[in-house]
């Protein structure tokens, strides 16, 4: 099982965008964009599925479950479970001066 979250996360750690994640993955573009807009575990074609964490895999991207641990060793990537939202601040609303109409 792969998240939406993880496909992000893994493509940053790739450096890649969703095109070159499609072609690696031998899938349409718009099959990456709809995977990674999923909202938690990523549904869809099986065969597509595959494909994905195949490729991951071949990358170099391995996947963690949420209690697995990486028996690889090196850089990854884990959300906490229970962890808020961090706060994001609003930028501070200005009111611009009116511009000066010149003749």
């Amino acid at each position: 099982m792969i998240s939406a979250n993880q496909l992000r996360a893994a493509r940053a750690l790739l450096n890649i965008d969703q095109r070159q994640m499609a072609e690696l993955a031998e899938l349409s573009v718009p099959t990456i964009q709809r995977m990674e807009a999923s909202d938690g575990v990523i549904r869809g074609n099986v065969d597509s599925l595959m494909k994905l964490v195949s490729a991951l895999d071949n990358a170099g991207i391995e996947l963690i479950s949420p209690d697995g641990q990486s028996l690889a060793g090196g850089r990854g990537v884990r959300l906490k479970e229970q962890v808020t939202r961090p706060r994001i601040k609003q930028p501070r609303s200005f009111s611009p001066r009116p511009l000066e109409r010149t003749r």
